[in-house]
């Protein structure tokens, strides 16, 4: 391309599971592939290189395009994080897409809606968020469930406190949809999806842990594609990241993506990539150590 990327100071988490152990810092020029051009086989171009950035941090790349990308770049390239970018394509209606699960599948989500039904008084209480004057009571609504995820108590990872300008702004635009699911007057639920086109992007679930016997995350995220369905505004939604059950029980589809940072050969930026290989490489042994002995359990807390 031929414009100027924005460089910004990122942080590289060093993570064995969820817990954070330590941060290296570079200077880089953030680079989200969407969706679309991931599924249709596009290939990934970058923006210019600013002359104070350390490189490139690039979300969602293919992983069968990683390193030709790093070998046009002329850059040192490391792959952060391996995943299936799962994702659902929305446009070919709800009972086709109802159709494509299992019968298992099918027979779990229809018990787990009908138990909450009975718990809320005989129907589900979902709604819908999208417009100017509706994200306000949406971010208060979620923001009552999120303070009660592990989310934010232990991750700080929750749906932030200061996100309403943004979200006001993504509403003007129609760029936006937030739901919450509510049990007796009370939100024990929330799913907030910005957008980007014609996909939405899987940003934030929440639910109150007192609850977590209802399922309502699985409730909230049936309901919210079924909604979704029904509007037809919308052609894809983006699990992005991560290969939990939630994410491959709502999914049509996914591609094999990795986590890309390409670095100038600097002197610092070559010892923060080996700084970096050598501690994913030593996870990524223990957790193999784990599994070979047994310890899947174990194993299952260095998931990145």
């Amino acid at each position: 391309m031929s414009y100027e990327g924005s460089a910004s100071l990122v942080e590289l988490p060093l993570r064995v599971g969820a817990r954070t152990v330590g941060r290296l810092r570079r200077r880089l020029v953030r680079v989200s592939l969407p969706l679309a051009e991931a599924i249709a086989g596009a290939p990934a171009r970058l923006p210019g290189l600013p002359t104070r950035a350390d490189g490139y941090f690039i979300r969602g790349l293919p992983r069968d395009r990683a390193a030709r990308l790093a070998a046009e770049s002329g850059l040192r390239g490391h792959a952060r994080q391996h995943y299936s970018r799962r994702f659902a394509a929305l446009d070919g209606g709800f009972d086709a897409y109802l159709a494509s699960f299992s019968a298992k599948t099918r027979s779990t989500l229809k018990r787990k809606l009908r138990r909450f039904a009975e718990e809320a008084g005989g129907a589900i209480d979902v709604r819908c968020f999208s417009g100017p004057l509706e994200v306000e009571e949406f971010h208060r609504q979620a923001r009552i469930v999120s303070g009660l995820t592990y989310q934010e108590r232990l991750l700080d990872a929750g749906l932030p406190a200061g996100a309403l300008e943004e979200m006001r702004a993504l509403a003007r635009r129609d760029a936006l949809r937030g739901w919450v699911l509510f049990l007796l007057g009370k939100p024990v639920a929330y799913l907030y999806a910005p957008a980007e086109g014609d996909t939405l992007i899987y940003a934030y679930l929440g639910y109150d842990p007192e609850h977590a016997a209802l399922s309502p995350g699985t409730v909230l995220q049936f309901e919210a594609m079924r909604m979704l369905m029904a509007e037809g505004r919308f052609r894809w939604f983006d699990f992005t990241e991560g290969d939990g059950q939630h994410k491959r029980q709502f999914a049509t589809g996914g591609i094999d993506s990795v986590d890309l940072l390409l670095l100038r050969p600097t002197a610092a930026n070559l010892l923060t990539a080996s700084a970096l290989g050598g501690f994913d490489g030593a996870v990524a042994r223990a957790k193999g150590l784990l599994a070979r002995l047994g310890l899947q359990g174990v194993a299952r807390a260095f998931r990145r």
